[in-house]
């Protein structure tokens, strides 16, 4: 019997590995697998599907191993005993935000929709006042006078008491 389980030591290999076990963990599953069916047959009890009794053997025993790996990651806490940390805004802080984005808005718009859209080219998106100058076709200079009278909008907003 156990010349049958050396036949299906690379197939249970490859099984294992398919599986994401490592070539080491799988030749002690492997082994482990081997030990397993021989206490089974040294008890007197009968294999009528070998190739069938030692691939599920071999997988429980990968299940068994991932699982006491795993272990961490489960909680034998009741649902209740949780504590659930809520990452979400609280309505005061969206109510806030809101707020925020409509003074910045507002800033914005004084400025001018030119000078609008080249800060936010700048602040949003990352662009360098090189690669806006080339986008919108001004000079550099441009660029930073529209971006200055931007910044000094929202300057002015939001200093104000």
């Amino acid at each position: 019997m156990l010349d049958a389980l050396m036949a299906h030591f690379s197939r249970l290999e490859r099984i294992l590995r398919r599986r994401g076990r490592s070539r080491e963990d799988a030749e002690d599953l492997i082994q482990e697998t081997f030990l397993r069916v021989k206490q089974y047959l040294d008890k007197g009890n009968e294999i009528r599907e070998p190739e069938a009794f030692i691939v599920s053997t071999a997988l429980n025993l990968s299940r068994d191993a991932h699982r006491r790996e795993h272990r961490h990651l489960y909680s034998h806490k009741a649902l209740e005993q949780i504590d659930v940390i809520d990452s979400r805004p609280s309505p005061e802080d969206m109510v806030e935000a809101a707020e925020h984005a409509a003074r910045v808005r507002r800033a914005l718009g004084t400025a001018g929709p030119r000078a609008r859209d080249l800060f936010l080219l700048h602040r949003l998106h990352g662009m360098s006042y090189v690669q806006i100058a080339e986008y919108a076709g001004l000079s550099v200079s441009a660029v930073e006078k529209y971006i200055a009278r931007a910044a000094a909008a929202l300057t002015e907003e939001f200093l104000e008491p």
